[in-house]
Formats: C-alpha cells, sequence, structure tokens
C-alpha cells in the first residue's frame, strides 16, 4: 500500500462518501487511488468552491466534509473556502498535494507554503514527512475538526509521501492528545446556577447563534424554550433553531435586525447566550448584553467565553449535553413552574406595532420582501434555503420563513459565491430535500461556473438570482455615505440569464413582477429538474 492508497483507506474507515475536489499532478496518486473505492468524487469547476460544497454537505449531514486540490494555485484558490469554513465553525477535512518533500522551500513549479498560509484560520494543519504517519494524522484531522469548536484542518501531502510504500497499516481506533482534550459536560455547579437564575428572572431571553446546530441540539432548545415558556432571538447563524412561526420566536438580532428582536435583548433582565460568539453584527454594543441584566455565555469554546463581553455565569461545554442536563434537572423539579405571561405579551405587542407591513415595490419590478415571503410559504417544509451574500441575504434573514428545513449562509466571512456550492453539498448529502440557493447577479457571476458541475453529476438545486444589475449593498453603502458617488459597482456587461440556461441545459423561468411571481415560483419549486429563476428587482430598493 502506498501512501495515497493509505489516504482512501483511512477516508473509508472514517466512512467519508463523498470528496469534491479539482486535480493537479502533485494530488493524481489520490486521485488514482481512489478510484477503486466506492466514495464518490465530483469535480468543481474552482477550487474555492470545492470547499464551500464540502460546508454544505458538512452543515446538513453532520459529519466531516472532505475536499482535496492539488499544489500552488489549487491550495491557494481553496483558502477563501477554508477560512470561510472556519469563519462559521464547520468541520473540514481539506487535503492538498504538494512538492515532492526534498523541493520544498526551493520555489519549484506549484509550490506554496500552504500550511503557513491558512495559519491564522484552520484549527490545525499537518504537513506529512513520513508515509508510516497517514493513519495518525487522518484520525486526528477528523476528530479535530468535528469535536470541541468545529472547523477545518489541512493536511499538506507531499508527491513522493503519496507514492511511498508504507510499512504497515493500522488505522487508529480512538484519539488520545495531550493538548487537545476539549470540554464536553457542562460544570454541574454553573449548570445549578443557571437553572436558579432562570428562576428568578421576569423578562428573560434566549439568544441562539450557530453552535445550536453545530451540536445537533435544536430539539434540546426548542424542549427548554417551551418548558420555560422563554422568548427567543436568534443570530444570522442561529436561524433555524426556532421556527420561524414559533409564538416563542422574535427574530434575528443585529444591524439588520429585527427591531423588536434588538429590543426585548435590551430589555431583558437575564438574557442566555448560547452558542453565539458576540460579534459586531449581532451585538454592535456588547455593553448592552452586561448592563443591568445577568448574563449566562454557553459555548464549548472556552476562548469566546468573555472575549467580546463579561458573562455573570461562564458555562463551557456542548450544548446538547447541557441542554439534556438542565431538561432533565427541571423535570426532576416537581414544584417547578415558569410563568413569563406578562413578558411574552410585552415582547407580542413590540412584534406587532415594530413589523414592517409587506408592500409591493414599482410594478415594474418585484418586490424581494414580498417574493421570499411566497417563496419560503410554498417550499417544502424541511426544504434546505441557503442564502449568499449581499443586500439578497439580509432580504433571506429578514423574510424567509425556516420550518422543518435549515437555514444556511455565510456569516463569519460574508463570502460571495458561497450559496450555489454550499446548496450543491447539502442536496448530495440530502438528495430527497428540495435546496434554493438564493443569491444576487454579482454573487451569482462569482459561480456561475459551477452549474456545469450540476449538470454533470445530475445535481438538481434550484438557483434564485435576484438581479438588480448592481452589486447592491456596497451601492446602497455608496448611496448612503458618498451621497450616490458610485464606484465599481454597476455591472454593466452581465450574461443573458436565460440562454446560459439553456447552454447548461437547465429549466429557466423569469420574474418581473409582483403579479406573476407566485405562480412562477409555484412552476419552478415543482419542476423536478435543476432550474434557474431570475427575479427583476429595482436597482435602487435599499435593504431597510
Amino acid at each position: 500500500m502506498n501512501g495515497a492508497e493509505a489516504i482512501v483507506k483511512c477516508l473509508e474507515k472514517e466512512n467519508v462518501e463523498v470528496v469534491f475536489g479539482y486535480p493537479g499532478v502533485a494530488i493524481c496518486p489520490f486521485y488514482e487511488a481512489i478510484t477503486k473505492s466506492d466514495i464518490k468524487r465530483v469535480l468543481i469547476r474552482t477550487e474555492q468552491n470545492a470547499a464551500h460544497c464540502a460546508s454544505g454537505f458538512a452543515r446538513i449531514s453532520g459529519k466531516v466534509g472532505v475536499c482535496a486540490v492539488t499544489s500552488g494555485p489549487g491550495a491557494t484558490n481553496l483558502i477563501t473556502g477554508v477560512a470561510t469554513a472556519y469563519a462559521d465553525s464547520i468541520p473540514l477535512v481539506c487535503i492538498t498535494g504538494q512538492v515532492n518533500s526534498e523541493l520544498i522551500g526551493s520555489d519549484v513549479f506549484q509550490e506554496a507554503d500552504i500550511t503557513g498560509a491558512v495559519e491564522s484560520f484552520v484549527k490545525y494543519s499537518y504537513l506529512v514527512r513520513d508515509v508510516n504517519d497517514i493513519p495518525r494524522i487522518i484520525k486526528e484531522a477528523f476528530y479535530i475538526a468535528n469535536s470541541g469548536r468545529k472547523g477545518p484542518v489541512l493536511i499538506d501531502i507531499p508527491f513522493d509521501i503519496q507514492n511511498a510504500t508504507a510499512s504497515k497499516f493500522t488505522y487508529p481506533e480512538e484519539v488520545n492528545m495531550r493538548t487537545y482534550k476539549p470540554t464536553v459536560s457542562g460544570n454541574i455547579v454553573q449548570i445549578k446556577k443557571v437553572i436558579k437564575e432562570i428562576q428568578k428572572a421576569k423578562r428573560p431571553i434566549m439568544c441562539v447563534g450557530g453552535g445550536v446546530h453545530l451540536s445537533g441540539a435544536v430539539e434540546e432548545i426548542r424542549e427548554f424554550a417551551k418548558a420555560n415558556q422563554i422568548p427567543v432571538v436568534s443570530t444570522m447563524m442561529g436561524i433555524g433553531v426556532m421556527k420561524s412561526e414559533d409564538p416563542l420566536y422574535f427574530g434575528m438580532v443585529g444591524n439588520n435586525g429585527r427591531p423588536y428582536a434588538n429590543r426585548a435583548l435590551n430589555e431583558s433582565d437575564l438574557c442566555l447566550l448560547i452558542g453565539a460568539r458576540v460579534a459586531d453584527r449581532a451585538v454592535n454594543r456588547p455593553d448592552v448584553l452586561t448592563n443591568n441584566k445577568v448574563m449566562i455565555h454557553i459555548d464549548v469554546d472556552p476562548a469566546e467565553i468573555g472575549k467580546n463581553v463579561g458573562p455573570t455565569i461562564p458555562l463551557v461545554g456542548d450544548i446538547k449535553h447541557i441542554f439534556n442536563d438542565i431538561n432533565s434537572k427541571q423535570k426532576e423539579d416537581k414544584d417547578y413552574d415558569k410563568d413569563n405571561e406578562e413578558w411574552l405579551e410585552t415582547l407580542g405587542n413590540y412584534k406587532i406595532n415594530m413589523t414592517d407591513r409587506l408592500q409591493h415595490a414599482d410594478a415594474k419590478y418585484v418586490d424581494p420582501a414580498y417574493f421570499i415571503t411566497v417563496l419560503s410559504e410554498n417550499m417544502d417544509k424541511d426544504a434546505i434555503y441557503v442564502a449568499d451574500v449581499g443586500q439578497n441575504q439580509i432580504w433571506s434573514c429578514a423574510y424567509a420563513k425556516v420550518q422543518d428545513g435549515r437555514f444556511l449562509t455565510s456569516g463569519g466571512m460574508g463570502t460571495m459565491g458561497y450559496s450555489i456550492p454550499a446548496g450543491m453539498g447539502a442536496k448530495i448529502s440530502s438528495p430527497d430535500k428540495q435546496v434554493i440557493a438564493v443569491c444576487g447577479d454579482g454573487s451569482f457571476q462569482m459561480s456561475m461556473m459551477e452549474l456545469a458541475t450540476m449538470k454533470q453529476h445530475g445535481i438538481n438545486i434550484k438557483i434564485i438570482v435576484m438581479c438588480n444589475h448592481y452589486l447592491g449593498m456596497v451601492r446602497e453603502y455608496q448611496h448612503n455615505t458618498y451621497k450616490d458617488n458610485y464606484s465599481m459597482v454597476e455591472l454593466s456587461g452581465e450574461p443573458d440569464l436565460g440562454k446560459l440556461s439553456d447552454a447548461y441545459g437547465i429549466d429557466f423561468f423569469k420574474v418581473t413582477a409582483d403579479t406573476n411571481a407566485e405562480e412562477s415560483i409555484k412552476k419552478f419549486l415543482a419542476d423536478d429538474n435543476a432550474a434557474l429563476m431570475e427575479v427583476q428587482v429595482d436597482p435602487m430598493y435599499l435593504v431597510k
């Protein structure tokens, strides 16, 4: 067995179903070896999207996403996808080919110090020096990626190591790393303090983040919220933890969040911050979380607790484990009865009075708020909605309704071009589920080459392009800040999306006004094939 065959054998031991990637000579031994395996290979059209595909697969499957690319430009192209996964704590194992070991540092053809380049946005990286280390390294990489605060791990494997003969192959049954032991169970003393504070609170609120999804703790959080009648708000990454129509859910917080969600957070006397980073996009004034309230921060990563705001009660551990314990202890307390009726009534009034009423845009265009509302109402209950970055992301966060499905987006890094490849990965993970990728015409052009991948591999996702012929979010900023002195934001020279769809054999739909939106949406969603819908939006339409 050579090194490349050992890598494939390790992936099989980890029950890897699919590898997304792009070959080159430096990774060819690996791709030759994988032809003898049942692992599915998906050829992506640019390496960045290999990581995005693996991300979408990981977020829906709960498993580690895997991608493999060649050295030099292949590896450097992958970097944005790796950074995107790191910012949102998505578990990936990224395999890169490298030049021969003895040539490293010689600036030979297609050499790049990829482990050095990604150092600040991977959980860990390996440069394989000995073929016999491959089983240990692969086992550790999967463990590190999918434990504690999840994230990407990169393995750089020189060409000669892939071809070298291994003297033995033994795949480790377990990992025991002295310097890496993430906390899983929450401290019982801290848990009792949390329960006591919840009982005392008059205006409690839960703010849930992406860590809840990563922990697989959605049902535990819903059970806790219902049992305690605690209102819930979310960060962008926490959308979908609560069903959008749940009476306990009061929307997304932050600069682009719901006004009544922010007000609820401000006026609470106890805030349970769960699996969220207190980043500037969600909380631009961290002191709001500590003024006149008890702040409880629950996260698997101790580095996040206290980084941006000092909690009254810190609680480190896996969210699923912690809320299993809390729910169990509350059930044991027969006298426990929590009534937040007055607080919920107050927030309900805020929601009624502070909600913008849907208004149809100029008859020549489609109103994004109306369109996304109607779209999500007609989607399958368990559908996966993947929002790109830009104005379309903010419209999606505000108006998409999540029932039993998922809402995916690039939150931490805000990477344009994410939705289509992430949607492809999600569809491969759950082929029977409806997957809709919503993007702007700017972000669409960053990943439209993947229409070829969709056609080649039969990945039937639905793509919606909100066309306003501008880089809308930047145009809006220049409108507000520079008084309409626009620079580098007009998307002249865009392709004809109907002809582009024909070129790739993808069904095409076009919506130009609200009057035909619902009928077109129903036909679009009922189409069994991959489909692309162009939606004409007023170029001057603002997020707010």
